[in-house]
């Protein structure tokens, strides 16, 4: 017999629960995984059933062979065992057993992303189309979502009548015939097929729910269209489903993820069994309050009341500091000060977007604390981060060939792999550097290659032009990310990464002009040094360290100390989802996850002014912050912001008025002024030099700064009230336009997606 004397009453339920569907409703730190683990022990240990006729779903591998040793160890020596997997991974098998069915062989191939890009690309070329004009990545991302919704080339042809969804179609068409041309499927299709087999073949369904008697599935709330139809199949008639999730920690919508497939869980199975499970074993009382204070505000939940043994614990602390440097700065002195007693590992730093890591881990570096960027590429190691300081690399040292090499091509003009291969191989052989040989007339091209390096060349003397106008650094990086083509590039693309990586680039011109400023004078090659230190992988044990990582990468973990940074409207609620009732339900639950990652400290930090695009910018308090409830916090002052020495790292006060505010945030007639008294808008002493700069001069010449700006905004022709597409979110017309050129504000309400706001300079409008 199974020992179930460890498990809780609530846990004791959910596991002894013997048939008929059953939804465990798991709040966070409240033994989810513990409870599936041990109900699969007693369907084997306590009730007599066969391991065999068990299929348990999970989303990731390292979750599926966690359950697996933890029921092994609990369940020894028993004849065969449960299938545990990931929803691919059990997918495969049956596909393996019932392809040939659908056409194809038992041995077909599975494509992973870059398979996929390759054979889009092909398809592509094949039908006369460029990658410049259809980004492979944006194209996938709008197939896959087409095959999360079980749509295929046809439903999807007749749901998009646009001239850019009829060309998806299209290729949508192309890209399934190749996949069966080659005997392969993508990760979608493995779902996808699945489903079609237990819909049309009577055979394979009744095999199926022969073997299958008990179904049990992992985070239930992170399910998709297609992911929630294939457990409805696979539960068959008898219903023996056990869904186990919570809908508070549903943050993957914009992965296709739907929260209602949880909260209507009686509706697809009738007669199905409750269970809430609300002990919490993991954060202390305060911080649960707080989180418990901000995700009630959500409609859609079913609601839960956390509670915990461990006692009230310390209060969140809501830091408030004056700039994002100093948001990083109180954070790592927090950390070192703390150190002694936690250890490092033991620390998480967790915002909303990864361009938020730069300024922590510049100051976890100058401390030289050990750090890991979990779920993101560490900042300096981006790409498009690496392709901007390549470009710079290259006007100070023309013959460093490994940066002439990575740039070339980038963003695309033209200089593909067999003219570089060509210069490279002819340098060698004349005991000369590519960068000579550009210099040159390049006779061993043809004519066509030869333009486009010239073109190159004279692109990369305009940039030298303009490093010797001593215009400063950060001016221009912004030139360079102008005259390259690649801001362009990335404003024309169709794939939805490209935003994030506008964003890094922006995080990067801050950053030379925050060197710029504590440098007075550097050269662009003392710049290079500082970033190049700041980049060394060998500076940090990337084992053992601080955990830097976005909120979504933090699902599923904890520490003993969580620094939530960044909550400001704009960031945390991210300025996209903002407007959007939905959206904002989605970043509360995002904002929730990331509070309940804390089990002794829960830091929420916001700033007044965060540099954005080259210039400070007056910031305000998350909403969120003023949901949080007022016996469960503490408001703290990051003290070096507000010009008083650092003490013992902070003044505090319950309820505290917001700085620019009229009133306190939760009642209190406690209030305090920054530094000097009232704020004012503070300017980067460098501005705002992006629009500046014309799109492909021939010469770099300052005094056309404003001219080129008045005709970038002049060209756009946008007017309030004016009807206007955007790729992403379609069709919609202009509410209000602040400000002017580059820098101006839209708010745009779309048919279909709602409100949002964009800056000028960096979304793309057409006039409808």
């Amino acid at each position: 017999m199974i020992d179930l004397s460890t498990l809780n009453p609530r846990q004791r339920d959910a596991v002894t629960h013997e048939s008929g569907p059953l939804l465990v409703l798991a709040g966070a730190g409240s033994g989810k995984t513990r409870v599936i683990t041990y109900r699969i022990a007693n369907l084997v240990g306590n009730l007599g059933v066969d391991p065999r006729s068990i299929l348990a779903v999970t989303f990731t591998n390292k979750a599926a062979n966690e359950m697996l040793e933890r029921v092994s160890a609990i369940v020894p020596g028993t004849n065969g065992r449960p299938t545990v997997g990931t929803f691919h991974s059990t997918a495969v098998r049956a596909l393996r057993r019932y392809g040939d069915l659908l056409g194809y062989t038992r041995s077909f191939v599975i494509y992973d992303t870059s398979d996929q890009l390759a054979l889009l690309r092909r398809v592509l070329r094949e039908s006369g189309l460029s990658d410049e004009q259809f980004q492979p990545r944006a194209v996938l991302s709008r197939i896959s979502k087409a095959k999360n919704l079980l749509l295929g080339p046809a439903e999807f042809e007749k749901r998009n009548t646009d001239f850019f969804g009829q060309r998806i179609a299209g290729l949508y068409r192309s890209y399934q015939a190749k996949l069966r041309e080659f005997d392969a499927m993508d990760f979608d299709d493995l779902i996808g097929n699945w489903i079609e087999l237990l819909r049309d073949h009577e055979s394979v369904r009744d095999e199926t729910h022969a073997r299958i008697q008990h179904l049990l599935i992992d985070e239930y709330q992170d399910t998709n269209h297609a992911q929630y139809t294939l457990v409805k199949l696979l539960a068959g008639e008898k219903g023996n489903v056990s869904a186990v999730g919570d809908e508070d920690q549903s943050i993957y919508r914009f992965r296709g993820a739907d929260i209602e497939n949880i909260l209507r869980f009686e509706e697809d199975f009738p007669g199905a069994r409750i269970v809430k499970l609300e002990q919490n074993y993991r954060s202390t009382g305060n911080i649960l309050d707080a989180a418990i204070g901000v995700v009630s505000n959500n409609v859609a939940r079913r609601g839960k009341t956390l509670f915990t043994d461990a006692g009230r614990g310390e209060p969140v602390r809501v830091v408030q500091c004056e700039t994002d440097r100093d948001e990083a700065q109180f954070v790592v002195r927090e950390i070192d000060r703390q150190r002694n007693a936690v250890s490092l590992q033991e620390f998480a730093v967790l915002f909303r977007t990864n361009a938020q890591s730069r300024p922590f881990e510049e100051e976890l570096l100058k401390r030289n604390l050990p750090y890991t960027v979990v779920g993101g590429t560490r900042f300096y190691d981006r790409a498009e981060v690496k392709d901007i300081l390549a470009y710079l690399r290259l006007i100070v040292r023309p013959h460093d060939t490994p940066s002439l090499e990575r740039i070339i091509n980038v963003p695309a003009r033209g200089i593909g792999d067999t003219t570089w291969r060509a210069i490279d191989n002819t340098a060698k052989d004349e005991s000369t550097t590519p960068w000579a040989l550009i210099e040159g007339d390049l006779p061993f091209l043809a004519e066509r290659a030869r333009k486009a390096v010239r073109e190159f060349r004279e692109t990369v003397e305009d940039l030298r032009r303009a490093a010797e106008s001593n215009e400063g650094i950060g001016p221009l990086l912004e030139y360079v990310v102008l005259r390259t083509g690649y801001r362009k590039a990335l404003l024309e693309s169709k794939d939805p990464q490209d935003e994030a990586r506008l964003d890094n680039i922006a995080e990067l011109v801050n950053s030379a002009n925050e060197f710029a400023e504590a440098n007075p004078g550097a050269s662009i090659a003392s710049y290079l040094d500082s970033v190049t230190l700041m980049a060394d992988v060998d500076a940090y044990d990337a084992k053992k360290g601080v955990t830097l990582m976005t909120l979504h990468a933090a699902k599923g973990l904890e520490f003993r100390v969580v620094f939530l940074a960044g909550m400001e409207e704009g960031i945390l609620p991210h300025a996209q989802s903002k407007d959007d009732f939905g959206d904002i339900e989605e970043e509360r639950r995002l904002c929730y996850v990331g509070m309940t990652r804390a089990r002794e400290r829960l830091y929420c930090l916001h700033c007044f002014q965060r540099r954005v695009y080259g210039q400070m910018r007056e910031q305000e308090p998350s909403q969120f912050i003023a949901e949080l409830p007022e016996n469960a916090i503490e408001t703290m002052r990051n003290q070096s912001a507000f010009g008083s020495s650092y003490g013992s790292g902070y003044g505090s006060s319950r309820g505290a008025l917001m700085p620019g505010r009229e009133t306190p945030l939760r009642g209190s007639q406690t209030s305090f002024a920054p530094r000097g008294g009232s704020r004012k808008p503070v300017q980067s002493n460098v501005g705002n030099v992006m629009g500046f700069f014309k799109d492909a001069p021939v010469a770099f010449d300052p005094g056309a700064i404003k001219a080129a700006r008045a005709t970038e905004a002049s060209v756009r022709g946008l007017t309030r009230g004016m009807r206007v597409r955007h790729e992403q979110f379609g069709d919609g017309v202009i509410l209000k336009i602040e400000g002017e050129g580059d820098n101006a504000k839209l708010t745009v309400f779309f048919d279909r997606a709602g409100s949002k706001k964009f800056v000028a300079k960096f979304v793309k409008l057409e006039k409808r």
